[in-house]
């Protein structure tokens, strides 16, 4: 049984845990970022990538959101957004919030809870008007339905206890939609209760967001506008923020050689390292022969060598893990002697090697007779510099690749597709949380998980899982399941990125998180000292 819980926040401890204190900071200024890609859309609901969160999170509310000070995404650091309280049914099946009064959209319209339930029929598919893609429709299964009492509040109904609920719905992924609006003008113009008004999107050249002076939390932004920049080469973009054409860097993507050189051309200059919860994942199509046959798969998920891509690509900062983001940073990972035990995690890279060139010779591959494939990639370099190691290492299981590369406006609807042989995927988790990294990845016909993975047993472990309130308890259990997706080669996980963000000294009120790249965006606290 889940006792109920309910949360209050006053609106001077919501100020004094996220802004410090009021009199440091200045008003005014436009912050401006650097911006790695074009997006799809400025739909947040609709998109499966940070390119479009990171912008629009400002725009947006969630009914509750991680604390933006706190560097860690933890259940008990999530304070109210849009929810004013919350609180747990005896049974655990009831999630009942309570809603501010007098939030406007940005066009002037009254925020209700009928906003509530139109956002969430439309992510169960329920809505009149469709989403485009759904990415993280399988967050909700969950949920029967959202009712109403009045304006005022609003239930989410559960077919069984998840008290991690509440940590889906404060992430950056987990907006509040207006239900005047469609889809359809939400991809091109968001409108939003949030501290930021959307301006306008144009590909290949800027994403612009302007202060709300309506906005429902008093005194905030700070800021008058942000504008990204969208620079893709990383190598323009980082000459452009030593020349002070950026306030900041795109979050978690300067690496290790190039943090070294925006440390020796602009000194002051502050960049933190930090894990974002996202791996470099093979993904293997396996309702495309050949590798409908489990020891191909097998073979060639032992052939790769996790510590090289780690000591290329983050110069040993990087991690290797399973599925959930090892500790201390990530709060679910699994202990590394259990990992190492895993088979093509022992880091012997020359004896599991051996056992995969002796599966393709019994598969009837070998020096000369060689299995040809195409890795297909996103076009950016996160994407494509592990791809370009992976091909080497095929190598040495018989395997000759050539590279695809695919615009990010295209990828994740081409891999969800699954038009794809093998592919070189980043996976970023959009919550610490096993709900969310199962559900989504790995459940029997989920649209996120893109290798078409399905083990029912695995399902119903999820669920069990899902239901625990003793979190030691559920730790154990989501560590065999961990376990049994690497032993399975579910996704095969090469390893978990860690990359600086760097910004001058004078941005103020940043915050970056050290388990999501997802959940940090809101900039209602952040400032400029100039």
């Amino acid at each position: 049984m889940i006792r109920p819980v309910r949360l209050f926040l006053a609106a001077a401890a919501v100020a004094a845990a996220v802004g410090g204190p009021a009199w440091a900071q200045k008003s005014g200024g436009t912050l401006t970022i650097q911006h790695w890609d074009s997006p799809a859309s400025m739909s947040i609901h609709e998109e499966a990538t940070y390119s479009t969160v990171v912008p629009i999170m400002g725009v947006m509310n969630n009914l509750v959101l991680f604390r933006q000070d706190k560097e860690q995404n933890t259940l008990d650091g999530i304070v109210p957004d849009l929810a004013e309280s919350w609180s747990w049914s005896e049974d655990g099946k009831e999630l009942t919030f309570k809603l501010r009064q007098g939030v406007k959209w940005h066009d002037g319209k009254p925020f209700t809870a009928a906003d509530v339930k139109c956002t969430f029929e439309i992510l169960q598919g329920k809505a009149k008007d469709r989403l485009r893609g759904n990415p993280r429709k399988e967050w909700y299964n969950n949920l029967v339905e959202v009712t109403t009492k009045g304006d005022s509040e609003a239930v989410l109904h559960l077919k069984r206890p998840q008290p991690a609920l509440v940590t889906l719905l404060a992430s950056g992924y987990s907006p509040i939609y207006p239900c005047h609006v469609t889809p359809a003008q939400m991809r091109l113009h968001p409108v939003g209760t949030g501290p930021f008004k959307f301006v306008e999107y144009k590909p290949n050249e800027h994403i612009k967001i302007v202060k709300n002076p309506d906005y429902w939390k008093k005194g905030r932004p700070y800021l008058d506008a942000i504008e990204y920049k969208i620079v893709p080469n990383r190598s323009t973009a980082i000459l452009g923020f030593v020349a002070g054409n950026f306030d900041m860097t795109w979050p978690y993507q300067t690496t290790a050689p190039l943090m070294r050189d925006v440390k020796s051309q602009a000194p002051n200059a502050i960049c933190e390292m930090r894990t974002q919860n996202g791996t470099n994942n093979l993904l293997l199509n396996r309702d495309k022969p050949p590798f409908d046959n489990p020891e191909l798969r097998k073979a060639l998920a032992l052939t790769i060598d996790r510590k090289a891509f780690v000591d290329i690509m983050t110069e040993g900062q990087g991690k290797i893990g399973a599925a959930m983001l090892p500790p201390p940073e990530g709060q679910w990972g699994m202990p590394e002697e259990m990992l190492r035990a895993i088979p093509g995690f022992d880091p012997d890279v020359a004896k599991n090697r051996t056992a995969a060139r002796a599966i393709m010779q019994k598969l009837g591959y070998g020096p000369d007779k060689k299995l040809q494939v195409t890795v297909s990639t996103r076009n950016v370099a996160s994407f494509r510099d592990p791809a370009v190691i992976l091909i080497d290492q095929l190598k040495e299981a018989y395997v000759e690749a050539v590279l695809e590369t695919i615009e990010s406006a295209n990828w994740h609807s081409k891999i969800t597709r699954k038009d794809y042989t093998v592919a070189m995927n980043a996976t970023g988790s959009g919550v610490d949380d096993p709900d969310q990294q199962f559900f989504e990845n790995y459940a029997c016909g989920s649209a996120r998980n893109y290798s078409a993975y399905c083990n029912p047993e695995l399902d119903q472990k999820f669920a069990e899982q899902s239901v625990m309130s003793d979190q030691e308890q559920r730790k154990k259990l989501v560590w065999e399941i961990d376990k049994k997706l690497q032993e399975d080669g579910a996704r095969p996980i090469i390893f978990h990125t860690r990359n600086a963000t760097c910004m001058h000294p004078h941005v103020k009120g940043v915050t970056l998180m050290v388990n999501s790249i997802y959940n940090g965006w809101r900039f209602e606290d952040v400032w400029l000292d100039k």
